[in-house]
This record gives C-alpha cells, structure tokens and sequence, in this order.
C-alpha cells in the first residue's frame, strides 16, 4: 500500500511540475491542482494507511497511544481539498477573462512564433 501511494504522489508531483513549466495557462492551472493533489496525499499518508480498520480507535479496545490513529491528517486535507476547489474555480474564471481580453492563453500574452 505504502509503494503505491509513494508511486501516486511521485507521479502526481512529476506531471505537476512539468505542467508548471508549460507555457499555456490552462497547462499551469492543472499543474497545480495536481501538485495540490500530491500534497494532499502526502499529508494523507502521514496519519497512518492501513485498510480493513477503524479510521480513529478499534472497536471494543480500550483507547490508547497504540491502537490510536491521528485524525488531524484527514481534517487537514479535508480543508485543503475544499480551498483548493475554490481556488481553481477562481483560478478558471480568471484564465476565461483573461483569455477573452488578450485572445490569447499563452502565459504572457504573446504567442510563440515559428
């Protein structure tokens, strides 16, 4: 579990860096949700992964230290994904606008030219 939330998290992070450097706002835009993505899933994993078990405490089990799963992970990234909806909603409106002033969505206005 641990080697294919490492891989998703590398992956994520990859595409979002290459996205990042594109030139293209649409492309930057991506690029960050998905590096937003890889962060949230790392924060994610910090808690603890594990499958088949109670998200806190065991069922019937004393609670302690042990037997204890930190939430403050998952409140965390519950936050994030929510800001991070809202961000990109802005994000869109602000490359939509922009794109119908200049028409262009190239990263700074001008087009590449052959």
């Amino acid at each position: 579990m641990e080697v294919v939330i490492s891989l998703a998290i590398g992956v994520l992070t990859a595409a979002g860096v290459w996205l990042v450097l594109r030139p293209r706002t649409f492309q930057v835009l991506m690029g960050l949700s998905m590096l937003s993505y890889a962060v949230n899933l790392f924060i994610f994993s910090v808690g603890s992964l594990a499958i088949d078990r109670e998200p806190i405490v065991k069922a019937g089990l004393q609670p302690n230290l042990v037997d204890y799963t930190d939430p403050l992970p998952q409140s965390l990234v519950l936050t994030a994904i929510v800001i991070g909806f809202a961000t990109t909603a802005l994000f869109l409106v602000v490359l939509l606008a922009l794109r119908g002033l200049t028409g262009s969505d190239h990263v700074d206005g001008q087009e590449e030219r052959p």
